[in-house]
């Protein structure tokens, strides 16, 4: 069973940063994708970034130039971090990766940009 725990998340002004974070244990697994996805209130859950085994990154148009996906694959983790932070990067970010037992979602992070 694959357990992911996100943490980072907080209360900034706008234009600051914040770094979020993934830890991705358990065992029996091989990890593929790791990526983060968010949900504001009200709206459906949204892609932000991803990030391959091999290291190709993939982001979302409202976020490029902004934030940046990276990942330690010795420690099984993601980072996610976020610059020029804006009210409407205002959401729950959630942790998923894509593993040989399937997809596995973290439980979220909260993140305030307050203007």
């Amino acid at each position: 069973q694959v357990q992911l725990v996100e943490s980072g998340g907080g209360l900034v002004q706008a234009g600051g940063s914040l770094r979020l974070s993934c830890a991705a244990s358990g065992k029996g697994y091989s990890i593929s994708t790791m990526g983060w996805y968010r949900q504001a209130p009200g709206k459906q859950r949204d892609f932000v970034a991803d990030i391959s085994h091999g290291g190709t990154t993939n982001y979302a148009d409202s976020v490029k130039g902004r934030f940046t996906v990276s990942r330690d694959g010795a420690k099984n983790m993601i980072y996610l971090q976020m610059n020029t932070l804006k009210p409407e990067d205002t959401a729950v970010y959630f942790c998923l990766t894509h593993t040989t037992l399937g997809p596995a979602w973290g439980q979220g992070t909260q993140v305030i940009v307050s203007s």
